[in-house]
C-alpha cells in the first residue's frame, strides 16, 4: 500500500508531500531475510541507504517546522489522479536520471529500479506501459514540487531560528542589575562592601570581647562605639540625616555577619536598626525625624517597649496607661522583656489612652532616658548574655503631645507592620548563629582521626553536616526571600513569619549537632558551640513565638485558599 502524507508547512506558503512506500521496504527486507539478492549494481542497497538519510532529513525539517510554524496533517490525493497537463515528462527524460537516485529509489514502487530487478513483476501493478509512464510523470512532478518547498522550509526555519538567536542575544545584553533580580544570593556591589565590612568588623573588634561580655552579661560600650562609627546602626537612614542610606537586605546582612560572631551584638543591631529606625523613618514627622534620626545614627539607642507581664503573644492586651494632661501625656505602668533597655537613650513605649477602646486606644510614644524611665530588674537569660533584657517602670513620666509617633490610638498599626518586619531580622540572626556553628565545628571533623580515618570521612558524619548545610541554604533564601518581598514594596508577612520560624528551627538544629560532633571539647566553654547552643532558643520565642508564626502563616493560607 502506498503511504502518503501532507503537511503545513508556515502560514502562506504551499504544502509539502512526503511520500513513502512501506510495502516496497518490507519486501526488500523480507527477500534480504530469505537470501534474495540483487543484482552487482548495488543501486538497491545504495537506494535503500539514501531514503534512509532522506527519510531522516525530512523527519527532521518537520520538526523544525512542528517548531515554529502551525503545522497540521492533512491526506493527500493519488498522484495517479494528481496531473498536470502543461508538465510533459518523456520515457527518455526519466532514463536520463533527471530525478535524483536517493529520491528515485525512496519514491513509490521505483525502491528497486525496474531494469535491475529480477521479480519485477511485484512493483509492476500498471495495466499498460502508458500508464505506467503517467505515474512515473506525476512523481517527477512531485519531486520537483517538493523540492521547491523543502528548500522554502529551511530557509524560513533559519529565519526563525536567527530571529530566536538575535533575541537571546539581546536578553544577554540586559544590564546586570536587571539580571541580579533573578538571583536572591547574588548581591548588589554596595552590599557585598557592607557585608565584607561587617565581617572585618566582627571578627576584629566583636570576637575578642565575646567571652568577657558573655560572661559578665553585659555589653562592652566599646562595640557599641564601634557600631555607631562603623555606620551601622543607621543603615537604612538617609544620608541627609547621619545614615547609611543602604537597603533593607544590607540590614539583614549586617544582622546575619555579626551573628556568625555573637548572637548577642547582632540583636542589638537587629533592633535598633528594624524597629527603633524604622518606625521613625516610617510615622515620624519632618520634626522628628531631623531631630531624633542623627541621633540614632550617631551615638544614641533606641529600643522597642511592647510586651508586658500580662501581654506576651496577646501583645495588645496592653495595661500601660497614657493619661491626657495640657500639653503631655503622664505615662504610668510597666514593660517587660525590653531588649537593649540598660545601655538605651531612647524608647518607643506603647500605652493605650483609653482602655475602653481595646486595641484602637494604643498610641505609641517617644520617651528619653531622662523623662524619668527606670530600670526596674535585669534579666539573668540562658542565652544573649551579653544583650541587656530588663524590667521598666514607668512611673508619672511626662512626655510631650509631640512625642507621639503617628496619630493617637494608630499605635496597634505601628507595632502589627514594624514586627513583621523585624522578623525577618530575627531569621536573619538565626541564620548567622547557624553558619558560625557550623563553620567553628567542620574543620574539626577533618582534623580528628578516630579508627585510623578523620571522623569527617564516615558516611554517617557526612549525611549529618551535609542535611545541615542543606537547612542553612533553605533558611537564607527563605530569609533573603522575605527580604527582597520587602524592599520592593510586595506583600512579605507570609514569608517573614516561614523565614523566622525555619531559621529558629535550623539553628537550633545546626547548634546542637556541632556540639555532638566537637563531643567533650564541644561542651566546654573553650569554643563558642555551647554559647551558640544557648543562643539559638530565644529565636523561638522573641518577636513572636514559632506557634505564632504557624498562626500567622495558616492565616494568610486560609485567605489565599478560602
Amino acid at each position: 500500500m502506498l503511504g502518503r502524507f501532507s503537511r503545513a508547512v508556515l502560514p502562506g506558503t504551499n504544502r509539502l508531500n512526503i511520500s513513502t512506500n512501506a510495502a516496497c521496504l518490507e519486501t526488500e527486507q523480507q527477500q534480504s531475510n530469505a537470501g534474495t539478492s540483487v543484482s552487482a549494481n548495488s543501486t538497491s542497497a545504495g537506494g535503500t541507504e539514501a531514503a534512509r538519510q532522506f527519510e531522516q532529513a525530512m523527519a527532521q525539517d518537520a520538526a523544525d517546522a512542528a517548531t515554529f510554524g502551525n503545522i497540521r496533517v492533512l491526506p493527500a490525493a493519488s498522484p495517479k489522479y494528481h496531473r498536470e497537463p502543461e508538465m510533459k515528462v518523456t520515457a527518455e527524460e526519466m532514463a536520463s536520471a533527471r530525478i535524483p537516485l536517493r529520491y528515485r529509489d525512496y519514491c513509490a514502487h521505483m525502491l528497486i529500479p525496474l531494469n535491475k530487478c529480477r521479480h519485477r513483476t511485484m512493483y509492476m501493478p500498471w495495466k499498460c506501459e502508458e500508464e505506467r509512464h503517467a505515474y512515473e510523470e506525476c512523481q517527477y512532478r512531485d519531486f520537483m514540487r517538493r523540492s521547491k518547498m523543502l528548500a522554502q522550509i529551511k530557509q524560513d526555519a533559519q529565519t526563525i531560528r536567527s530571529g530566536r538567536s538575535a533575541r537571546m542575544l539581546q536578553l544577554r545584553g540586559l544590564s546586570s542589575t536587571a539580571m541580579r533580580q533573578q538571583s536572591l544570593l547574588t548581591l548588589s556591589e554596595d552590599e557585598e562592601m557592607m557585608r565584607d565590612v561587617v565581617s572585618r568588623f566582627a571578627r576584629e573588634v566583636v570576637q575578642p570581647k565575646v567571652s568577657e561580655m558573655d560572661e559578665a552579661e553585659k555589653m562592652d560600650p566599646q562595640v557599641i562605639r564601634g557600631l555607631f562609627d562603623a555606620g551601622l546602626m543607621g543603615i537604612e537612614t538617609p544620608a541627609d540625616l547621619g545614615g547609611s542610606e543602604a537597603s533593607f537586605l544590607s540590614a539583614i546582612l549586617v544582622i546575619e555577619e555579626l551573628a556568625k560572631v555573637d548572637p548577642s551584638v547582632s540583636v542589638l543591631c537587629d533592633v535598633h536598626n528594624t524597629l527603633v529606625n524604622t518606625v521613625f523613618r516610617t510615622y515620624g514627622s519632618q520634626e522628628m525625624q531631623q531631630k531624633y534620626l542623627p541621633q540614632l545614627s550617631a551615638d544614641k539607642l533606641g529600643c522597642f517597649c511592647l510586651s508586658e507581664a500580662a501581654s506576651g503573644s496577646d501583645a495588645f492586651a496592653l495595661q500601660t496607661r497614657a493619661r491626657e494632661d495640657g500639653d503631655y501625656y503622664v505615662l504610668n505602668g510597666s514593660k517587660m522583656w525590653i531588649t537593649n533597655s540598660a545601655e538605651a537613650d531612647v524608647f518607643l513605649v506603647f500605652a493605650t489612652v483609653d482602655p475602653s477602646l481595646g486595641y484602637r486606644g494604643i498610641t505609641c510614644f517617644v520617651v528619653e532616658r531622662e523623662m524619668g524611665v527606670k530600670i526596674a530588674k535585669k534579666e539573668k537569660k540562658l542565652g544573649i548574655r551579653a544583650s541587656s533584657t530588663c524590667q521598666l517602670a514607668l512611673d508619672d513620666v511626662r512626655v510631650p503631645r509631640s512625642n507621639i509617633l503617628g496619630q493617637v490610638g494608630k499605635g496597634y498599626k505601628i507595632a502589627i507592620e514594624i514586627l513583621n518586619e523585624g522578623r525577618i531580622g530575627i531569621a536573619a540572626q538565626m541564620l548567622g548563629l547557624a553558619q558560625g556553628a557550623f563553620d567553628n565545628a567542620l574543620p574539626y571533623l577533618f582534623e580528628r582521626k578516630q579508627f585510623g580515618s578523620r571522623i569527617g570521612d564516615f558516611q554517617g558524619m557526612q549525611h549529618q553536616y551535609a542535611q545541615i548545610a542543606v537547612d542553612i541554604e533553605a533558611a537564607r533564601l527563605l530569609t533573603y526571600n522575605a527580604a527582597r518581598l520587602k524592599e520592593e514594596g510586595k506583600p512579605f508577612v507570609k514569608q517573614a513569619a516561614m523565614a523566622k520560624l525555619y531559621a529558629s528551627q535550623v539553628a537550633e538544629r545546626a547548634s546542637s549537632r556541632a556540639v555532638e560532633w566537637m563531643g567533650g571539647l564541644g561542651f566546654t566553654r573553650e569554643l563558642p558551640l555551647e554559647k551558640f547552643y544557648r543562643d539559638c532558643k530565644i529565636g523561638a520565642i522573641y518577636e513572636g513565638t514559632s506557634n505564632i508564626q504557624l498562626q500567622t502563616i495558616a492565616k494568610i493560607l486560609t485567605k489565599e485558599y478560602q
